[in-house]
């Protein structure tokens, strides 16, 4: 069984992935919890969390590369997503 440090290492390697491009517009994301019944919590920093365009962001960028990198997470929620 993998622990939380597993999974919070394969998260990070697939954020990686897409940091690039966040960073590109001033913003980047953080791991601020990973439950034990598997719900990842992020935060959306600099830039990130105050676009109008972070949720777009999230479901097409950041949840979408998580999801394929580890599927085992039952869920993904941003703490400071604008609406």
């Amino acid at each position: 069984m993998e622990t939380i440090a597993d999974l919070t290492h394969r998260i990070e390697a697939s954020l990686d992935t897409i940091r690039p491009y966040l960073e590109a517009d001033g913003g980047n994301v953080k791991i601020q919890q990973i439950t034990d019944d598997h719900i990842v919590k992020l935060e959306f920093l600099g830039a990130c969390g105050s676009c109008p365009m972070s949720t777009m962001t999230f479901k097409a960028g950041v949840e979408e590369a998580i999801k394929k990198a580890v599927p085992e997470i039952k869920g993904i929620e941003v703490v400071n997503l604008t609406t």
